[in-house]
């Protein structure tokens, strides 16, 4: 079993493909604060409004130098959709091999209804200009989120 990762710790880079196309890079963003947020599934209402919550408050982060990237193990096509019937404005990044879910230890196993099922734990982190760990949410409670993070940076 891989250990957990820590706050103070380097974030490990990766490289996804984006909703638009092109590929993300953690690396890309050093120099400037990531806020990157792992969950389960698009169009799904615990996930649609963590989205809505993050892209009300992007101009806050902005002003603050922060980059926000969703990751979620959908296609880059579902991450369209999402995106264009939410009006999301920040990257959506697509891990279907799950490497970086499990990388960042958030593809565990999920229990629903008695059924075992591996699945994303909603997780966030706040990596600083330097590529190191500096908060960690796991199992997040989406209301009120946003916010917390962005008090956070």
């Amino acid at each position: 079993m891989k250990r957990e990762l820590k706050e103070g710790v380097k974030a490990p880079d990766f490289s996804l493909p984006a909703d638009d196309g092109g590929e993300v890079r953690l690396s890309d963003y050093l120099g400037k604060q990531v806020v990157l947020y792992f969950y389960p599934k698009d169009m799904t209402p615990g996930c649609t409004c963590e989205a809505n919550d993050f892209t009300a408050n992007l101009g806050a982060f902005k002003k603050k130098g922060v980059v926000v990237l969703g990751v979620s193990p959908d296609s880059t096509d579902s991450h369209k959709k999402f995106i264009k019937k939410e009006k999301i404005s920040f990257a959506l990044l697509s891990d279907e091999s799950k490497k970086t879910l499990e990388a960042y230890g958030v593809w565990k196993e999920k229990s629903m209804y008695g059924k075992k099922y591996m699945g994303v734990e909603r997780s966030t982190f706040l990596i600083d200009k330097h590529g190191v760990i500096k908060k960690i949410w796991r199992k997040v409670s989406v209301p009120g989120h946003a916010e917390e993070v962005l008090a956070a940076v």
